[in-house]
């Protein structure tokens, strides 16, 4: 009997989903608990398994589809079996009356999951050998190891050809194109980014060729020297991310009552705690110390760990910090569970862990859930302050500037201390400005006294 699969619900506020990509062709077989397709949701780009084995019939939503979730997007069965029920149900084509396709090799069959070892594909191609030729916009199939072996590489898969079966984009083709592409600096390589320029197209005066950022400045004289062609705009599609982003954000400041408080604290204790733990191998940072001290400050002030029901005011239990992780498609906010009941050592490790998983885009949809309170820190951008929106449904969010040397006044004496910059956000539904200020109060108190957090 026919299976009907459907976009599946991955966060608690998720209302549909992207289909960036089928693992399989209508006709080609499917493994229950394999990759079906790749999901785009507000957060995440998952892969998502096929519920049942069978053939998989009919693709009823193709990719670059938002679609919302619970909507049939396929259809999984036996060869030949009508389906014209479930696609007359769902608007969708006629049914196929034969599976035209042969199975596809599987990235699981020619590379184990977890192997550290180089891929060896049983039917692959000898190392060396032409490999098929991919037609304009035909989807590129890859193994896993060689999609991490893209990513640091900067490798772009849809222009390598596979040695694998079928096509199959494997670790050794990565490799061979990785070696094969302009060698250039980092800072040159950054340059020819942020210009749009093809360093495929750039002499390199470096050993071997190598390309320099002066290659690109002199490329760019001699371009000068010909016609100027008037510059263009650039329309630039959105992401799901980029839109649910747009779309949460004037959603918070619909609905909240964001009002602001700010206040300068003196880190002068906070930077020789840092020194001593460094010296005893403990490498804590700055933003570790302050995502302890909102974690220590929630927990005595109940009233800016809540959110706003329609029942009343819900003071959670759980001190839960989300903190906020610059990503290439914009901004992920990963959370520390029980931040409170964690020492520095347990928030260090935890904050570490999880803005590499956002940065790999390996977070799971649940450590993007449950968040109380955030902190959102761009010390490292030399940003004096700034102004951040509330995370909803949270009740808050502190934004941390850097910590700077400025001149300040102690017992009648102006002297240099180093200095930080807080604003903090938060619901004026909730929680009133003096409670508020009092909560920030405590988070410079703790920041000045750094000891009690151990």
């Amino acid at each position: 009997m026919a299976t009907e699969v459907i976009m599946p619900k991955q966060g608690l506020q998720m209302t549909e989903g992207t289909i960036i990509s089928w693992l399989a062709k209508e006709g080609e077989a499917v493994e229950e608990g394999k990759p079906l397709f790749e999901m785009e949701t507000d957060k995440l780009t998952i892969e998502i398994a096929a519920p049942v084995s069978g053939t998989l019939l009919k693709i009823i939503r193709p990719e670059g589809d938002v679609v919302p979730i619970t909507e049939l997007i396929a259809v999984i069965g036996n060869d030949g079996e009508d389906i014209s029920d479930i696609l007359a149900k769902a608007g969708g084509g006629a049914a196929p009356t034969q599976a035209s396709a042969e199975p596809a090799a599987s990235p699981e069959a020619s590379e184990p999951a977890g192997s550290a070892g180089a891929e060896a594909p049983a039917t692959a191609a000898p190392a060396g050998a032409p490999a098929p030729a991919r037609s304009p916009g035909e989807r590129t199939f890859s193994s896993p190891r060689a999609r991490m072996r893209a990513d640091e590489s900067g490798v772009d898969l849809d222009g390598v050809a596979g040695s694998g079966p079928d096509g199959l984009v494997i670790e050794r083709d990565v490799l061979a194109a990785a070696e094969s592409a302009p060698k250039a600096t980092p800072l040159a390589k950054r340059a020819a980014e942020a210009e749009g320029v093809d360093l495929a197209g750039i002499a390199g005066s470096g050993p071997r060729g190598k390309i320099y950022q002066r290659d690109l400045a002199q490329a760019g004289r001699s371009a000068a020297a010909g016609a100027v062609a008037a510059p263009e705009d650039r329309l630039v599609k959105l992401s799901g991310m980029r839109r649910i982003i747009a779309e949460r954000m004037r959603d918070s400041l619909d609905s909240a009552a964001q009002a602001v408080h700010r206040v300068d604290v003196d880190m002068s204790e906070a930077v020789r705690l840092r020194t001593s733990l460094k010296a005893a191998e403990i490498p804590v940072s700055f933003n570790d110390l302050i995502l302890k001290t909102v974690a220590r400050a929630l927990r005595s002030h109940p009233r800016m760990n809540s959110r706003f029901t329609d029942e009343g005011i819900l003071e959670v239990g759980e001190v839960n910090v989300g903190m906020a992780v610059a990503v290439d498609e914009g901004l992920l906010v990963p959370v520390i569970r029980n931040a409170d009941q964690l020492n520095l050592g347990g928030i260090r490790s935890e904050s570490r862990r999880l803005a590499e998983a956002a940065r790999s885009n390996r977070l799971a949809p649940e450590e993007l859930q449950g968040g109380t309170f955030s902190v959102s820190n761009l010390g490292m951008y030399e940003l004096d302050s700034f102004t951040a929106i509330i995370n909803s449904p949270e009740s808050g969010i502190l934004a941390v500037g850097a910590v700077k040397e400025k001149a300040v006044v102690v017992d009648g004496t102006i002297v240099a201390r180093p200095m930080c910059s807080l604003s903090l956000t938060y619901d004026h539904r909730l929680i009133d400005g003096a409670p508020a200020a009092d909560f920030l109060r405590t988070v410079k108190a703790l920041l000045e006294n750094p000891y009690r957090l151990l």
